[in-house]
């Protein structure tokens, strides 16, 4: 990779889709892998595929966020030249411009990027998990001559309705760009990752930006107004490597799961392409004589003296004698008590299950308010929630941030939420 590149993470989403898990932080922050955050899987191709300038674009409750990152240092971003540099929407005397679209995040970010001078830049999603090597897309974008390349991967038809799909022509030229339709004309999905040319892009953005009716966004606009107005060469790069996209409990739940396989699809331990983050200082795991532990990812700091089956147990995490942990991804620093069954549950950061609690009893039945987010049978409790005693919680339910033991009337059946009282 010759030219000059500058790489934009786009990390403002809120993640409705992950309900009171991004309650408080954006998606990306989220806790991922037993040690990492969403975005230290973007942010770590960045510095494996050698490029060292990457602006970080937030926007919904960044705090957590920015905090992690920091000056950069766990990717080697902290540097005088580049360097990793978290851009919040542009804020004025009187207001704050919030980005309305991922173009007008870039938008807002033309100085930025100018200051470099790059060749190339790449626009990347800070809330997806996969590991890729940038410079193979790089290095097709420019053997195409294009103006801009889309990574994208083969999906079923019927999830074709949750991305920007595209059809090509046999040169991998596209021809035509649908996003989230519901008639697809073919199985190509975006990725969410783009290579431009700065200078097709800057103006394209510039136009974009000028255009009333636009909702400022590449999906919606810049890529499919390229397309069918034919002002610039967009291709098509197949990517045939790991990839998810962790949006919805099910996804996120199921991309933990898949780390306790033998052979994993995504490989933590490579020592070519390793994933970075910042995370404290543990002692080391303690396993228990009481213990016994299967096809699990056990992290530093951990003290496991119950069972543990499939899971991905955080740092600091603490699971008492006579406790069973099965099918669970049990997030830093929370405490499980003694007699404990959790069975297919999220368990937020910082949170405490007294002794005797059941998570995951009795049939599925349909959340309350909220069915297509609390739904494929998982417990999901918040961050620093309590839950008291001997208290058993049915499948599909959501137990809030910051509850407290006062909050329980008694068990709680399949479906339901627990909010925090004020």
């Amino acid at each position: 990779m010759a030219k000059k590149v500058v790489a934009l993470i786009l990390a403002g989403g809120q993640g409705t889709r992950l309900g009171i898990l991004t309650d408080e932080i954006a998606k990306p922050a989220v806790p991922f892998g037993g040690k990492y955050r969403i975005i230290d899987f973007a942010l770590s191709n960045c510095v494996n595929s050698g490029i060292y300038t990457v602006g970080v674009l937030t926007q919904y409750r960044p705090h957590v966020l920015s905090k992690h990152i920091g000056i950069g240092r766990p990717w080697d971003l902290d540097r005088k030249d580049g360097g990793v540099v978290i851009l919040p929407p542009y804020v004025a005397q009187d207001d704050s411009n919030w980005y309305k679209g991922t173009a007008n995040a870039v938008y807002q970010n033309i100085d930025y990027i100018d200051a470099y001078n790059p060749e190339i830049v790449v626009v990347l999603s800070g809330d997806h998990i996969y590991s890729m090597d940038y410079n193979e897309m790089i290095d097709y974008h420019l053997s195409k001559g294009a103006d801009g390349t889309v990574a994208c991967m083969r999906v079923p038809l019927s999830e074709a309705h949750r991305f920007g799909m595209m059809v090509t022509d046999f040169e991998n030229r596209i021809v035509d760009f649908q996003e989230k339709p519901e008639k697809p004309r073919s199985d190509l999905a975006s990725l969410g990752i783009y290579v431009f040319n700065w200078s097709f892009l800057k103006e394209r953005l510039i136009e974009d930006e000028q255009t009333p009716e636009s909702s400022n966004d590449f999906g919606k606009n810049i890529l499919p107004e390229t397309v069918d107005r034919d002002l610039g060469k967009l291709f098509a790069f197949v990517f045939e490597g790991y990839w998810r996209d962790v949006g919805t409990l099910q996804a996120l739940w199921e991309s933990n799961i898949e780390l306790t396989r033998p052979i994993p699809p995504l490989n933590l331990h490579d020592p070519t392409w390793r994933f970075y983050t910042q995370t404290e200082e543990y002692l080391p795991a303690y396993v228990g004589r009481s213990s016994r532990v299967r096809n699990s990812l056990i992290n530093e700091g951990a003290e496991i003296y119950g069972r543990v089956d499939s899971s991905v147990i955080f740092q600091g995490v603490q699971i008492g004698e006579g406790s069973v942990v099965r099918n669970s991804v049990i997030m830093t620093n929370t405490r499980i008590g003694k007699g404990v069954l959790i069975d297919k549950a999220i368990i937020g950061e910082n949170s405490v299950i007294n002794d005797d609690c059941i998570l995951g009893y009795g049939e599925e039945v349909p959340h309350e308010t909220h069915p297509g987010i609390y739904d494929s049978g998982l417990v999901v409790v918040g961050y620093d929630a309590v839950i008291s005693a001997g208290i058993k919680i049915g499948k599909n339910c959501a137990i809030a941030n910051h509850v407290r033991e006062g909050d329980f009337s008694g068990d709680v059946p399949g479906g339901k939420t627990i909010a925090a009282k004020e």
